[in-house]
């Protein structure tokens, strides 16, 4: 099973160019789709879960086209969107009864089996009863995820899950979402930084609407390997090195400002090397438009 797109496009009607050439390959496993808000990610998200259309470029599951064979695609497609509505004052086990019905499971022992076995593997089995009202907004995650699970798709979509949740929760939701990528594809669609370096090995970054770099996470964060720089000053200091230095990053410590400066070399004696990670990856791609092609060259 590979998802593959070819030079997708999308432009708004007030001129915002949403996607331009976006072209990736993708295969089982869970593949982050990461970037700043505003990015185009769930304009995406919305074209492959063929709920909006596309302007120019083409995108295949194995042999279906996606763009115009939607009906296809939809019997081998879960979905999670950003904003997930619920009936609050529907069971959870009513309401997926009845999603699963729509999905076309019409055998009512089969689709009581289909039901409990999901709101199992979420563990909301014990909370069947209870309505989708009083459920905290993890719970409501991983009933959206019962939910995208069912009719068992082979591509499946998640956008921004984990935001808003407690640590706890986000916790709970990763194991889920690393348990579910193991046999079909699973696109996942966040800001967040460490979702993508603890979940996903594979990922591409996307700013204003292009592809800006593509890869394993670990192997781009060794490409970067010796070009991140810190150094910590008081916050009035922080735009005289702005001036100065590629920052890639900031962040506060105890009342003074860590900064992270991208440079192939140490940029002023009181910067230390220091080991990047993938959210230094992702602030200069971002910021800096660094490339491990680029750098490789």
């Amino acid at each position: 099973m590979e998802l593959r797109l070819e030079n997708l496009s999308k432009r708004y009607p007030n001129g915002v160019q949403a996607l331009k050439d976006v072209s990736l390959a993708i295969g089982p496993g869970l593949f982050g789709l990461l970037g700043p808000n505003g990015a185009g990610k769930s304009t995406l998200m919305r074209i492959l879960a063929t709920l909006q259309e596309a302007d120019t470029g083409t995108a295949r599951l194995d042999g279906i086209d996606v763009l115009r064979e939607k009906d296809a695609v939809r019997r081998l497609l879960g979905y999670l969107p950003q904003d997930f509505g619920l009936y609050p004052k529907v069971t959870a086990q009513e309401l997926l009864e009845h999603l699963a019905l729509l999905k076309g499971l019409g055998d009512r022992k089969k689709r009581r089996e289909a039901v409990s076995a999901l709101l199992q593997q979420v563990n909301l089995y014990s909370v069947r009863h209870k309505r989708l009202g009083g459920f905290s907004g993890g719970m409501k995650q991983r009933f959206g995820i019962a939910q995208a699970l069912l009719g068992d798709p082979k591509l499946v979509i998640v956008d921004e899950p984990t935001a808003g949740l407690d640590p706890q929760e986000r916790v709970r939701f990763q194991n889920l979402l690393s348990d579910i990528g193991q046999n079909v594809i699973v696109i996942l669609s966040t800001h967040i930084v460490s979702d993508v370096s603890d979940l996903c090995g594979d990922m591409a970054i996307l700013d204003a609407g292009e592809v800006r770099l593509k890869g394993d996470p670990l192997e781009v964060v060794r490409r970067l390997e010796g070009k991140v720089w810190r150094t910590v000053v008081p916050k009035e200091k922080v735009e005289e090195l702005q001036a100065k230095h590629a920052v890639i990053s900031t962040r506060l410590l105890a009342g003074r400002t860590v900064v992270h400066v991208f440079a192939g070399a140490r940029p002023a004696p009181e910067f230390e090397a220091v080991e990047p990670d993938l959210e230094d990856a992702y602030f200069a791609v971002i910021t800096q438009r660094w490339s491990p092609e680029r750098a490789a060259a």
